[in-house]
């Protein structure tokens, strides 16, 4: 895969906007990354003692006319600012698939893992899967995942653009005859909830 820096110092470009929302919704992993580009560029790109984990670096193009580590210095310019304000990402919805999977987590493992394209190949029914899901997964990944739904529901306000964003989170299937996308997860989220308390989970059947 070709890869290339289109950010200048005036504006990122679209793949380092993707970044800088996925980071205004997780401010530690922006503070993590700019350490890491710190400490990348205090060294040098290309001294021979980081060598190895350069090499296993994916190969980018820098911006026409510059360089890689002006490129980077660049990238690294637009996060601390990000960081600075993060106000002005904080809240947009993803532009790009990869952005919801980064964004969501949880919901990426919960509708890609067990709602994919192979669904019915694996499991009898909607209950099954998500019963599968509850037992395989800790309390903690299970709260997380009852966290991003209502995140979700609410980024994504329209109900096309919700069904873009379980598309890029993994969804191969429809939700149960007759049951709306967004009421779906609703149901979903209940369940997992009344499974948490140590409840029955089913009442209507989805």
């Amino acid at each position: 895969m070709d890869y290339a820096f289109t950010d200048t110092p005036a504006r990122p470009g679209p793949a380092l906007e993707g970044y800088l929302r996925v980071i205004s919704r997780f401010p530690q992993r922006g503070v993590r990354v700019l350490q890491e580009l710190d400490d990348l560029l205090g060294v040098g790109l290309f001294s021979p003692e980081i060598a190895d984990e350069v090499d296993l670096m994916p190969q980018v193009r820098p911006t026409e006319g510059r360089g890689v580590e002006e490129s980077l210095s660049i990238a690294r310019d637009h996060i601390r600012a990000s960081q600075q304000k993060p106000g002005d990402y904080s809240g947009q919805a993803p532009q790009m698939g990869w952005e919801w999977e980064e964004s969501f987590p949880e919901l990426n493992q919960l509708i890609g893992g067990y709602f994919h394209q192979d669904f019915s190949d694996e499991y009898s029914s909607y209950r099954e899967a998500l019963e599968d899901y509850l037992r395989g997964n800790p309390q903690g990944d299970l709260r997380r995942a009852l966290g991003e739904i209502p995140q979700l529901l609410a980024m994504a306000e329209s109900d096309q653009e919700l069904r873009r964003a379980v598309a890029a989170l993994g969804m191969g299937v429809s939700p149960p005859d007759g049951v709306p996308l967004r009421q779906w997860l609703l149901d979903v989220a209940h369940v997992i909830e009344r499974h948490l308390r140590g409840q029955p989970l089913w009442g209507e059947d989805r």
